[in-house]
């Protein structure tokens, strides 16, 4: 086989754009553990705060549905939660519709510190701009996948703005204003 020089890469589409945008997204997860770590707190439990904070009205923060938003199995989600307890961050409360269930919520201090982080990376999604976006080729055009900068900032009415559902590799939840 002969080689042409190049690094394999000419035939693949849309391959350079995919590239950058995940460079660009590392950098932004690599900002938020050290941002986090500042705080004196792991990554994780910044999510964590987010999904506690960020649940609908009409969907309780249960240890079940911090495992689904996080992606984590149901007894890591309940080590997260009682490492962040301990932390002061969070707090349990039994579930007056359903006894067998625990709701979490942020402390006061819980929610101080997510106010901070969550000013820090809306900051820093701000700097970063439009680099952590997603341009097709053909018909340059913004995509929807996988974020927008301005989706990131805010998913929905509802979401309190600045709230990204950016976790460690993947977007927590898909965008739904452009």
């Amino acid at each position: 086989m002969e080689e042409n020089g190049s690094n394999g890469n000419a035939e693949i589409p849309r391959l350079r754009e995919l590239a950058e945008f995940r460079f660009h997204l590392r950098q932004f997860l690599s900002f938020s553990d050290v941002s986090s770590e500042k705080h004196g707190i792991q990554a994780q439990q910044y999510q964590l705060l987010q999904v506690v904070a960020a649940a609908p009205h009409d969907l309780a923060a249960s240890v079940s549905y911090l495992a689904d938003r996080m992606i984590l199995r149901h007894n890591s989600a309940v080590e997260l939660v009682d490492r962040a307890e301990r932390a002061g961050l969070v707090r349990r409360h039994r579930d007056e519709r359903d006894l067998r269930r625990t709701i979490i919520k942020l402390t006061p201090n819980g929610e101080r510190l997510l106010r901070s982080l969550v000013a820090e990376h809306v900051t820093e999604l701000e700097r970063l701009g439009d680099r952590i976006s997603i341009r097709f080729a053909r018909s340059n055009k913004r995509a929807s996948f996988p974020v927008k900068v301005r989706a990131a900032l805010s998913f929905s009415k509802s979401d309190p703005p600045g709230v990204a559902y950016l976790s460690r590799g993947y977007v927590t939840r898909a965008c739904t204003q452009s």
